[in-house]
């Protein structure tokens, strides 16, 4: 994202929204003044509270590497608390760039002009969440 390489992204499978976290945002060297209004407030993100987010914005997400790489536009919800992950996405995005999840493997799998691209995870990092 940017020039921010994001090592800790939640592909939760339950939720509709792009979630970015806004300390993540302050480390990419984005201002909250870029951030456009936002007038809903989001449910269930902390479990029986309303969170009302700081904003939303429209980022270039590449996926893969330099010699097959893939960019695509998503809009992501900025939200003022603490999280164990830079940013959490659902099955929108999964469905915006018709990524294939494993299933059974940190993995997930999409099309790009170069064939496919597949960005791993890692069940320990995903396990101590550090």
């Amino acid at each position: 994202m940017g020039t921010t390489r994001l090592t800790k992204v939640l592909m939760d499978g339950g939720s509709g929204l792009n979630i970015l976290y806004a300390n993540t945002l302050e480390k990419m060297g984005i201002p909250p003044s870029s951030l456009c209004p936002n007038k809903a407030s989001l449910y269930e993100i902390i479990p029986g509270k309303e969170v009302m987010p700081l904003g939303h914005f429209r980022l270039n997400v590449t996926f893969g590497q330099l010699d097959n790489f893939r960019k695509e536009p998503l809009t992501f919800k900025v939200v003022y608390f603490p999280g164990v992950y830079h940013c959490s996405s659902g099955p929108a995005m999964l469905f915006q760039v018709n990524v294939c999840p494993q299933l059974h493997l940190p993995k997930l799998k999409m099309p790009s002009p170069k064939g496919f691209i597949t960005v791993e995870g890692s069940f320990k990092q995903a396990y101590y969440c550090e």
